[in-house]
């Protein structure tokens, strides 16, 4: 798969290191921004079970 991707980048090997750096560091936000505050309440960390005395 990452094959792929690199084949299909435009550029020479610095441009696609570049692109291949901003598309990750998008995934990246992506995840931090979205994805994982959607999916935090559904997570069960929360959940304790000893009761604080």
């Amino acid at each position: 798969m990452y094959g792929w991707i690199w084949r299909h980048l435009p550029g020479n090997a610095w441009v696609r290191a570049i692109i291949s750096l901003v598309l990750i560091l998008a995934a990246v936000y992506v995840l931090f921004q979205y994805v994982f505050p959607w999916a935090e309440p559904l997570l069960p960390f929360n959940d304790v079970t000893v009761d604080g005395q």
